[in-house]
């Protein structure tokens, strides 16, 4: 079905012509129709179904009709999004459907100046992409009214539910008008989840245009049964296929992403990482090399997988298989976009096979199993032995000196003694050159007319007496004092 048939204005069309678009997808088709006339809806897809223009081009021809300027402080229309890139990209795709239209748009997520977003929202903007936490940041400072909201959408529904934001949402939900319209997006949509979603929305209309937590149809799946610590060695081996144009590799733990980039530049492959603890430059910058081709690989934690949306994936490698099997889902849904094949590899070691089951039970598909490769064992050493050393990062070492003081470890995770900070024990060898305190004395230059020594502990403070400059109290160990009087003030 074309966009021209299912009710659109001639400005959406336009903007729509201007891009390309001439064919909507069946979720697309299936959605517009009912939001034109101002139902909510619950709309079930995989990635890649064209989610984000089924609710923004609907939404924008009713905003014009509406006739509505949005308040000061204020939005007509809010989309809530898991991660910081999701929102991004949400609003890239809103700018260019509303083009010509006079709407303005914005967006509202951590990483970026909060400063930027009130001078943003201070004349209200008729369209805010946001994330929850920094939403909620904004609704405490008395810096944002959603009053004037008309239309609600949440992306990726069940992640918003699933992990963590149901509390930031329902603080967001309490601030809302009751007359609104309200959508959820989502790929997935467990049992718990939709009893959670009937307390946002009222009587939707339902559009699944896939069996639920299906995968895409192109990707072709596979599992390789391995070690954990072979993974590396597998990993840089298939990474050298030339057929590999673009490729995302899945990690469970930030941490492990880090290593797996660390480790993977040691034998001169070059990718970048994202997760939560990189920064918002970093992680701009890190997608805009991985969409424009010049580092072909991403190393990502699950987070990053419902906002990473660049065409070219053509592999996607789960270094460590999902302990939720919806994710796997979301995955590997980065790669066959827009009608074009993929394949997905999973690693699988003796203790993950539970969660190869559950994925295998949810998908209703049996992964192809991949042996490995004739020469594993000699190419795994070879790999191993000619790997070069390469630098700790920052973040990993301050990752392993925070679980080695957690486990009550006196040392850092290089190897170095712990320093003795706030609740750490204080070393009571000598520095190196310095003499060792004599028992019983009251500090180091104490009766030598010398001021406190570098590795004397500090003295608890004490109120000098009234009556003149006179030091303090002989015996109280004045710094300086010598036997006689205190220093002239």
């Amino acid at each position: 079905m074309q966009f021209k048939e299912l009710g659109l204005s001639e400005t959406v069309l336009a903007a729509l012509a201007a891009k390309g678009y001439t064919d909507a997808t069946p979720i697309q088709a299936q959605s517009i129709p009912a939001l034109l006339e101002g139902r909510d809806l619950l709309g079930i897809a995989q990635t890649g179904t064209g989610k984000t223009a089924a609710f923004m081009l609907p939404s924008i021809d009713r905003l014009i009709a509406s006739g509505k300027r949005p308040q000061p402080r204020g939005c007509r229309m809010l989309v809530l999004a898991p991660t910081r890139e999701l929102a991004a990209q949400i609003a890239d795709n809103a700018k260019h459907y509303a083009s010509g239209t006079g709407l303005r748009i914005a967006t509202v997520f951590g990483g970026t100046s909060v400063h930027k977003n009130k001078t943003d929202l201070a004349r209200g903007v008729d369209i805010l992409v946001a994330t929850p936490g920094r939403l909620v940041d904004l609704l405490d400072q008395h810096f944002l009214i959603l009053l004037g909201i008309e239309i609600l959408v949440l992306d990726e529904a069940d992640q918003m539910l699933d992990l963590g934001f149901i509390h930031a949402l329902r603080r967001i939900v309490k601030e809302l008008p009751t007359k609104r319209q309200s959508l959820f997006f989502s790929a997935t949509m467990p049992k718990t989840i939709r009893e959670l979603a009937s307390q946002f929305i009222h009587n939707p209309v339902e559009v699944k245009v896939t069996p639920v937590a299906t995968t895409a149809e192109r990707v072709e799946q596979f599992v390789t049964y391995v070690t954990q610590a072979e993974k590396q060695a597998l990993l840089t081996m298939q990474l050298r296929n030339p057929e590999i144009d673009r490729a995302l590799i899945f990690t469970r733990t930030k941490h492990g992403a880090d290593r797996v980039v660390r480790l993977l530049a040691g034998n001169g492959i070059a990718a970048n990482a994202i997760h939560g603890n990189k920064s918002q430059p970093q992680r701009e910058r890190a997608l805009g090399e991985f969409r424009s081709g010049k580092v072909k690989l991403m190393v990502a934690t699950d987070i990053a997988a419902r906002g990473i949306d660049v065409s070219g994936v053509s592999h996607v490698f789960n270094f460590e298989l999902p302990n939720v099997p919806e994710q796997y889902v979301h995955r590997i849904g980065r790669t066959a976009r827009a009608g074009a094949d993929g394949i997905a590899i999973s690693y699988c070691a003796d203790d993950e096979r539970p969660y190869l089951k559950d994925i295998e039970r949810l998908t209703r598909q049996k992964l192809t199993v991949q042996p490995l490769p004739e020469n594993f064992t000699a190419e795994s050493d070879k790999i191993k032995s000619t790997r070069s050393p390469m630098p700790v990062s920052r973040d990993e070492q301050n990752g392993r000196n925070g679980r080695a003081q957690q486990h009550g470890q006196g040392r850092r995770g290089d190897g170095q003694p712990a320093r003795g900070g706030r609740g750490g024990p204080r070393s009571d060898a000598p520095r190196s050159g310095e003499p060792r305190r004599q028992e019983g004395a009251g500090h180091a230059g104490a009766g030598a007319g010398a001021g406190r020594g570098p590795g004397a502990p500090k003295r608890k403070f004490q109120a000098r007496p009234a009556g003149g400059g006179q030091g303090r109290p002989a015996g109280g160990g004045n710094r300086g004092q010598g036997g006689g009087a205190g220093r002239a003030r």
